[in-house]
This record gives C-alpha cells, sequence and structure tokens, in this order.
C-alpha cells in the first residue's frame, strides 16, 4: 500500500552539467538533458550504483532532483530496505519516526550497513517532496537459508517475503554462466556444484524478490514511474531484475532504462550486447 503525503513545494536543484553519458549501444557521449529527457518518460528507471562509492549516491541525487521537476509522479524502489520493513519506512516519510528510529528500526546497519549519509539526502528529499519509498530487498535470513540449503528448504513463514516458487526462474544460461565465473573466483575451486547451485538460487531470488515488489508497485498504482536504486550487478544484460519485472508488467509500451553509475573500463568494454543503456559518469571520476 502505497503511502500518500501531502508534496512540499520542489526545491530546484541544479544538475551537475559536467557529467558526461555514454549511450551504451553505440559508445557515443550524449548530453545529460537529452538523456533526463527519455529517462522521464520510461516507466522504470535503475540507477545502478557501486554501493561504496560517495560519487554514485552523489549522482543518484542529482538524478532524482532533476527527473522530479520534469515530473513529481516518482515512486523510490531501494534495495537497500528488506521488504518486512517497509511500514517503517512509511512512518518515516509520515514524519511519525526520526532518521535515528528508521535506522534503528529498519536494522539498516546490521542489513544493509553502508554509510547512511550516502541514502540520508535521497531519503530525505522523498520525505519533503511526499515520494513514496518502496523497501525491495529479500529479508537476510531467508537468502542465506537459500544459499545454505535451497530453495526448496523455505517454509511458509520464510515465503511472506518472496515469490511464490513457482514465479522463481533459475536462468537464463548466460547469466547462469557469469554467477558460475563469479562464484569460482570467490571459492578458488574449492567447492562443489550443489554449493554452486543454491549460492545461484540464493542470487535469483534476491532478483526475483526485488522484481515481484517492482511489479505490484507499479500495479497499484498504475500512473507512478519507479525510479529503483540497486546494485549494478543486478541489472547487466538485464538478467537480474528488468528482464523479471517485464514477465510480471503486462502492459503496452512498457519502458525500462537502466543506468551503470560511473562502471569501471572493463565494463563499458563495447559489446554487441551492451551491459545496460547508459553509463553515467560523474565528473570526479
Amino acid at each position: 500500500m502505497l503511502l500518500l503525503v501531502v508534496p512540499a513545494p520542489v526545491q530546484a536543484a541544479p544538475l551537475n552539467s559536467s557529467a558526461s553519458v555514454i549511450r551504451a549501444k553505440t559508445s557515443q557521449t550524449v548530453s545529460p538533458q537529452q538523456v533526463l529527457e527519455e529517462l522521464a518518460n520510461a516507466d522504470v528507471v535503475y540507477l545502478g550504483e557501486t554501493h561504496d562509492s560517495p560519487e554514485d549516491h552523489r549522482a543518484q541525487l542529482e538524478i532524482l532532483q532533476a527527473l522530479h521537476q520534469k515530473r513529481s509522479d516518482w515512486t523510490i524502489g531501494m534495495e537497500m530496505f528488506q521488504r518486512p520493513y517497509q511500514a517503517v519506512l512509511d512512518a518515516y516519510l509520515a514524519g511519525n519516526l526520526t532518521e535515528a528510529d528508521l535506522q534503528e528500526r529498519s536494522q539498516y546497519k546490521k542489513r544493509w550497513g553502508y554509510s547512511w549519509e550516502f541514502y540520508a539526502e535521497i531519503l530525505r528529499f522523498a520525505k519533503a517532496q511526499g515520494l513514496p519509498v518502496i523497501a525491495l530487498n529479500t529479508p537476510t535470513e531467508v537468502t542465506r537459508k537459500v544459499s545454505r540449503q535451497g530453495l526448496e528448504s523455505l517454509t511458509l513463514s520464510d515465503r511472506r517475503f518472496v515469490p511464490p516458487l513457482s514465479a522463481i526462474e533459475l536462468g537464463p544460461p548466460e547469466y547462469r554462466q557469469r554467477m558460475q565465473e563469479v562464484y569460482e573466483q570467490i571459492h578458488q575451486g574449492k567447492s562443489n556444484s550443489l554449493n554452486f547451485e543454491r549460492f545461484f538460487q540464493a542470487q535469483v531470488l534476491w532478483d526475483e524478490t526485488m522484481a515481484e515488489r517492482i511489479a505490484q508497485t507499479l500495479q497499484q498504482a498504475p500512473k507512478t514511474r519507479m525510479l529503483v536504486l540497486v546494485g549494478q550487478g543486478h541489472l547487466f544484460y538485464g538478467d537480474g531484475i528488468p528482464n523479471r519485472v517485464a514477465r510480471r508488467v503486462r502492459r503496452p509500451s512498457f519502458s525500462q532504462i537502466s543506468v551503470l553509475l560511473n562502471p569501471p573500463d572493463e565494463v563499458r568494454t563495447p559489446s554487441d550486447r551492451p551491459i545496460a543503456d547508459y553509463y553515467w559518469m560523474s565528473s570526479q571520476k
């Protein structure tokens, strides 16, 4: 259920005009203002971050403020909060909790742990402008259990905040292959195929849970646009979250745009299959 708050007057915030934006498909540089026009007309905009990058979080705030000047019907989806704590977020946005209360009651430090100040200005802006904020993430206990015991180990209680098992698609093959390479780098060949399978199930559950919540939000509020703050790895090639949202949303001309914030050079290597739609490079990089 989306929280309705009377919006405060819009505070204009100049966009960092020194940012450089690259269209991934063509490797051409385009103006930030041109890209913002495209983003403002998308149903879902993903801003893919590196969690500990201050530049990425400054860019998120700037883009949010610029998009809000173009239209006010945004809902913000955040990987940083887990789904059982939606009511806590709503209470903060309604002015019934302080930021300290929000951190404590959402168990932010335990469940996310990155600097609060990375996201504080985004939340303050959302509160001031009456923008709903949606907790997207899977409860830590659930992903941890799946990584150890597999999806079939989940009880009815575990499944309250995740999609039905029938709605979870363990693929595509290219995604599985990329995750296997990551897994092998982590474990250096000291694990087995069953352990990888559970690791992959946990990763997919993470993606599917966030995708389900995004789709639910769009269905409950058909006129809203969503700005999703999430780690870059959930966006690569659309395999993590975007394609799983598209599978659930049945709208004509449904559109999503993925923007990677300050990705490293190896991510921006030209390819026949672009890893995202845009690369947004801050002036600090």
